[in-house]
């Protein structure tokens, strides 16, 4: 039985969490959330705790999943591998390159599993766009965005989110994951540009942003993102990749608006274009948002109980974050970002 410490109870923790809750593999032996209170009742029963630290040493769990605000991702998970636990941590890994690096040498010289929480790795049909991309071969222009007309609640949790990481880094980082396992190639340059379209925010934070790569097959991608009351319902899901010889594409089929969480995951179907004709494949039956959840703590056990080799899956979370961070950055001084030296620095 792995014994697991869940912290932060928004909307992925407590997911995670019901998803160790249900696992007869697992032992939730503690929660930690910033108010002391659990409102689920599946979960009223663990102990709570507000301070992670105290947490960790009550609990000695042998997994700690932190799911709370990005600026306290890295100095977590690094508590809690040094103490000895396996972890599982939500994107982004950091919010810098050196801090991802940071948390991926601790794993590495503890000997400690470290995944982080890219959802569409455990989702079939992004799986299945992932192959049918590949077999068209590159070199690939890849157009994604999640842009989410949020009001109420929502508003109130992108504002806060944005207080330590923007839109093109919170969400960018699950489409440029994608990107890179399709491509393969070294990002070489990022140049991105934004706005902040509401007094609601920090002047020195923007909730639209867009960013452009390359790669050194010559790949190009491009990606935008936007939180907020005044963003369009129009083309706020694109996911597209084209190559020399066709494209892929997700159809959108009865799609929801994009406040849906579900949705944002959702493929609905695959359109993979040959000049020679079209194929439609069916996605029917996706997994939803629990369910992917779910998907990524067994995933989580199993790299723990089966000693699985995450070496890959952690050199790209640190690439996929340092192209968003660049983005950001791009952003910010109005200049483009070149990558080579930086991720050459920062190799793990």
């Amino acid at each position: 039985m792995i014994r697991v410490l869940i912290a932060g109870l928004g909307n992925m923790g407590l997911s995670h969490a019901l998803a160790h809750h249900r696992d007869k593999g697992a032992e939730v032996v503690g929660l930690v959330n910033r108010s002391g209170r659990v409102d689920h009742r599946d979960l009223a029963a663990y102990p709570v705790f507000t301070d992670f630290q105290e947490a960790l040493t009550t609990t000695q769990p042998d997994l700690v999943v932190i799911a709370t605000y990005s600026d306290s991702h890295a100095d977590y998970a690094v508590a809690a591998m040094t103490a000895g636990a396996h972890v599982f941590v939500e994107k982004p890994l950091a919010t810098t390159v050196s801090d991802a690096a940071r948390v991926v040498a601790t794993a590495q010289e503890t000997g400690r599993k470290l995944v982080v929480g890219y959802i569409l790795r455990h989702h079939p049909s992004w799986v299945r766009l992932i192959e049918e991309a590949r077999a068209l071969g590159g070199p690939y222009v890849f157009r994604m965005n999640l842009n989410q007309q949020s009001a109420g609640a929502a508003w109130e949790t992108h504002k806060a989110l944005m207080q330590t990481t923007s839109p093109i880094v919170d969400c960018g980082v699950h489409y440029v994951d994608v990107w890179c396992q399709i491509t393969d190639a070294k990002p070489v340059s990022v140049n991105g540009m934004g706005l902040r379209l509401s007094d609601e925010i920090a002047p020195d934070m923007y909730n639209y942003g867009q960013f452009q790569v390359t790669f050194e097959d010559g790949s190009v991608g491009w990606y935008e993102a936007g939180w907020g009351p005044m963003m369009s319902e129009t083309a706020f899901f694109v996911k597209d990749v084209v190559s020399p010889a066709g494209s892929v594409s997700i159809v959108e089929e009865g799609k929801a608006s994009s406040s849906d969480v579900d949705g944002h995951t959702k493929v609905g179907g695959l359109l993979v274009h040959r000049p020679d004709g079209d194929t439609r494949i069916a996605l029917p039956d996706e997994p939803g948002h629990q369910e992917l959840c779910d998907a990524e703590q067994a995933y989580m056990l199993r790299a723990i109980t089966e000693n699985l080799d995450l070496t890959r899956h952690m050199q790209d979370a640190v690439q996929s974050l340092a192209i968003c961070l660049a983005a950001d950055e791009s952003i910010r001084t109005g200049q483009p970002v070149s990558l080579a030296a930086r991720l050459k620095k920062d190799t793990i």
